[in-house]
């Protein structure tokens, strides 16, 4: 198991399926965990699952789709932890059902601005702060196989995704030489309960776990995954 004792790692939506397992994993690999999550008590909830000491892991709310307000949460992270060395990017959303021709522009803006924009942004303002910091770090984004084709009905979600793939890819070769790391993950189907209750006749087994996707997360920020760089890893052996 990865062994990331003393390092900090901020979560982003630190209190979803799939990032309450994330904060897990990390905490179980010794981390200190940053949740970033604007629902402060479902936060104080899962710290005080985790049980270890008061104030080793800490949950801060912000807009993440605000530069500033980015800035702001880095700055009161370092000033509580010291500096960051992984962040594990778990926001993101969808929305589909019609074609471009029958959709107005505001759902592609929106997804642009969930799916990508913050990405941009987050990525990179935790990037800047790993280099003022002379910080060799790791940053992991949850992107989505849908990032890989265009689908019908789908081209906002797909386009926005594809947009947060190609950011990836590149601040991987912009910060290769600087020992930070930068992958992606896109995992098939999820089971989550959400995902169940939508699709009540798929066959559920055959689903990515969130546990699976956790596991991942915490390897690529390990010193174990120190060669893979750029990489979009598809997690879909089941499907």
């Amino acid at each position: 198991m990865a062994d990331l004792t003393g390092k900090t790692v901020i979560v982003t939506g630190a209190t979803g399926n799939v990032g309450s397992a994330v904060v897990r994993g990390f905490a179980a690999a010794g981390a200190r965990v940053v949740l970033v999550d604007t629902n402060a008590e479902r936060v104080a909830a899962l710290i005080a699952e985790l049980g270890a000491a008061e104030g080793h892991h800490l949950g801060f709310p912000a807009d993440l789709s605000d530069p500033a307000s980015v800035d702001e949460l880095l700055a009161r992270v370092v000033d509580h932890f010291g500096p960051v060395h992984a962040l594990a990017h778990t926001v993101g959303g969808y929305a589909a059902g019609t074609p471009v021709h029958e959709t107005s522009v505001d759902l592609f803006d929106k997804q642009i601005a969930l799916n990508a924009r913050m990405v941009y942004v987050v990525a990179g303002k935790v990037a800047k702060s790993m280099l003022d910091h002379n910080v060799q770090g790791s940053i992991t984004v949850i992107i989505a196989r849908s990032a890989l084709k265009g689908t019908a009905n789908h081209a906002a979600y797909t386009a926005s995704k594809a947009a947060a793939l190609r950011i990836m890819e590149s601040m991987a070769l912009e910060l290769r030489d600087k020992g930070i790391r930068v992958n992606g993950i896109s995992p098939s189907t999820i089971d989550t309960p959400a995902n169940r209750q939508s699709m009540p006749n798929a066959d559920s087994q055959k689903w990515v776990k969130p546990s699976e996707v956790a596991d991942l997360m915490v390897y690529l920020a390990s010193d174990q995954a120190s060669a893979i760089n750029g990489a979009h890893i598809e997690i879909n052996a089941r499907a």
